[in-house]
Formats: C-alpha cells, sequence, structure tokens
C-alpha cells in the first residue's frame, strides 16, 4: 500500500486530467489523509470539478470536518503532489456511512478469521 500511496504523483502526472484517474487517487488519498479515525464517519464518495464529496454521518461530523478542511485538502494534495482537489464538500448521507461501516466490519472479520486459520495451521489444531 506503501508504495500504491507513493506512486500517487508519478500516476496522476503520466494520466493527464483522466478524471476516473483523479478520483480514484483522490479516494485512495483521503482514506490515508483521515485515517482509521475518520474511516467508518467520513467517506470520500465523488470528485466532481475538484470538489471532493464526503458523506458523513450528522451535521456533527459535517461542521467539525469543515472546521479542519483547510488542513485536510492541504494534506490531501500533499500527497498527491498536485492541486487535485480544490475544495471539500462534506454532505450528510448517513445511509452511505452506514454501508462504509458495515463493510470495514466484514473485512475486519474476514482479516480476523483469516489470522486464526492461520494460527490453527500454525499450530497444527
Amino acid at each position: 500500500m506503501e508504495d500504491l500511496i507513493r506512486s500517487l504523483p508519478k500516476l496522476l502526472r503520466a494520466a493527464g486530467e483522466a478524471e476516473e484517474v483523479c478520483e480514484a487517487a483522490a479516494m485512495v488519498a483521503w482514506r490515508r489523509v483521515a485515517g482509521e479515525g475518520l474511516r467508518g464517519q467520513a467517506v470520500p464518495f465523488r470528485l466532481y470539478r475538484k470538489t471532493l464529496i464526503v458523506a458523513v454521518a450528522d451535521t456533527t461530523w459535517q461542521k467539525q470536518l469543515e472546521a479542519v478542511s483547510g488542513q485536510l485538502l492541504f494534506r490531501l494534495n500533499s500527497l498527491l503532489g498536485q492541486a487535485v482537489v480544490t475544495f471539500i464538500e462534506f454532505r450528510v448521507d448517513s445511509r452511505t456511512v452506514q454501508a462504509e461501516r458495515a463493510a470495514l466490519a466484514l473485512r475486519e472479520t474476514d482479516r480476523e478469521t483469516q489470522e486464526r486459520r492461520a494460527l490453527q495451521e500454525a499450530t497444527g489444531q
């Protein structure tokens, strides 16, 4: 994953203005910038005309994230190596956030199951 993150600026330069590539890169960068703490609270939804639309669970999250949006925007574009995103819009969309939480829980369960199986195989159980 680290290699992918480091290669984002090169990938974007090579792709030029390809919207799909810019959107995918912005989504990956958002997840890195937001970190574990925001992953289940703020879900990148779409990049439209350099505005990253992020779904949030409620107006409290919306207000909190709007207050730090300048910092998030700076970190996002620093990671991308160019101004792919010029504005972050936080939209209240609890359904999208709940779907992301469910997907995260499923991935976590899958990871735990894989770890348990590996441990059982390693110990001969």
